[in-house]
């Protein structure tokens, strides 16, 4: 029995601590990838708090790791710690959705319900008429909420399969129509920018 217990102790200290350094690699990368993406939105005020709570994590991780050195085992799961915490930093930062984008719509011919389906689901667009290398098109603009380009992209294709999308991060908007609401608006009027 004494041996089986040791066995389990020895086998929880060993394997434990590298289940704990893989999670806390996570949790660290995770918030540094938020961080990063918030400052390049404009959202710097929060980046210092981010990244007290980064550098405290990963300081306890690489002093477990230092400690607990199992030879290549313990760099192997050291690195995929951070390569899954890029992932899920990523994934939070899908999820959290904070910022606008610019969603820009090119069509090659000429367009009437589109931007009134647009507009009637709450969205501002502006429509410019053009000539492409192919002949007349219509351009629209619209800059919305990051949860929202989802159900604009869906519009699209639905009426307009062939339109030529493109999105882009804003990182500043002044003035004009732009929605404001929802938890995820209210949480980023927290964030000061700069």
């Amino acid at each position: 029995m004494d041996a089986i217990i040791a066995f389990f102790s020895s086998f929880v200290h060993q394997y434990g601590t590298l289940v704990l350094i893989f999670t806390a690699r996570i949790f660290d990368v995770s918030i540094g990838t938020v961080r990063i993406i918030l400052v390049a939105r404009g959202y710097r005020s929060i980046a210092p708090v981010l990244g007290f709570f980064e550098v405290l994590i990963w300081l306890f991780a690489i002093n477990s790791a230092l400690q607990h050195f199992n030879g290549i085992i313990s760099y192997i799961v050291y690195a995929l710690g951070f390569a899954t915490g890029n992932y899920v930093g990523m994934l939070l930062e899908e999820k959290i959705a904070i910022g606008y984008q610019s969603v820009r719509v090119i069509t090659s011919k000429v367009v009437s319900a589109l931007p009134l389906v647009l507009r009637q689901e709450g969205f501002g667009v502006s429509q410019i008429d053009g000539v492409g290398m192919k002949g007349p098109i219509t351009m629209l603009f619209t800059v919305i909420p990051k949860r929202d380009v989802k159900r604009v992209v869906e519009i699209v294709q639905m009426l307009e399969p062939n339109a030529f999308i493109t999105i882009e991060d804003v990182k500043q908007q002044l003035s004009g129509f732009t929605i404001h609401n929802g938890f995820v608006s209210k949480f980023a009027s927290l964030i000061k920018k700069k």
